[in-house]
């Protein structure tokens, strides 16, 4: 009777263990198994990389090299994503009417190029060296190292792609694209113009010429001066 029950006992722990340790963990794939198609061996990896500057609060105001500071933040924001960009400004720290104006400056150099700006505080602890500090969503996207490892190009029994196929193309682009972010998807489409449509479909059903009138400036032809 004994042994009976020690069988049983032995054969559930068996059991408890096998289900405690789960199924066996599947290989790791490796880069090229991993791609559904040849060309997704090498893709591009696109993440989020905020982009802020931060500027010393004067109490003369803006300096030259802190408007042009903005101007390229700016500039590349146009070129970017665009989206808001946020001004925080401390509190508690230089003088809250000096901080005042310089944020209402910076607002204004960035609002000029047509960026919408959300001001914001932030706690300085007394800092009187506290900087406004201007920052907006950003993305990077890495460039991958190619040529570390390559196969025998000359034979391929397997008929399988190479490891290094694609890795240059997607190089060259990710070190050539002017926004990560279209990688991610493709840019917002304005709306479309109603009036201009309604006037168009207007001269169509009246049998009117729908084109915009001819000018005469862009057709490219020589002026001929009077003496």
């Amino acid at each position: 009777m004994s042994a009976l029950r020690l069988s049983v006992l032995l054969f559930a722990g068996a059991a408890l263990s096998a289900c405690a340790s789960g199924p066996p963990r599947a290989p790791e794939l490796s880069r090229a198994e991993a791609a559904r198609t040849p060309t997704e061996l090498w893709a591009a990896d696109v993440r989020p990389q905020p982009e802020e500057i931060r500027l010393a609060v004067h109490a003369q105001g803006m300096s030259s090299t802190q408007q042009d500071a903005l101007a390229r933040f700016a500039g590349d924001w146009r070129l970017g994503a665009g989206g808001p960009i946020t001004l925080r400004a401390p509190v508690g720290g230089p003088d809250a009417a000096t901080v005042s104006r310089a944020a209402e400056g910076a607002r204004a150099v960035l609002a000029s190029y047509g960026a919408e700006v959300r001001i914001q505080g932030y706690e300085a602890n007394g800092d009187p060296r506290a900087p406004l500090i201007v920052a907006r969503e950003g993305y990077a996207v890495s460039i991958p190292r190619c040529g570390e490892s390559w196969d025998n190009i000359s034979r391929s029994a397997s008929n399988h792609v190479q490891s290094q196929f694609g890795c240059a193309v997607t190089a060259n682009m990710a070190a050539q694209i002017a926004n990560p972010a279209d990688l991610l998807g493709p840019a917002a489409i304005d709306p479309a113009d109603a009036q201009r449509r309604d006037v168009a479909l207007g001269k169509y059903r009246k049998g009117e010429v729908t084109a915009s009138a001819a000018d005469s400036q862009a057709r490219g032809t020589v002026s001929q001066v009077v003496n």
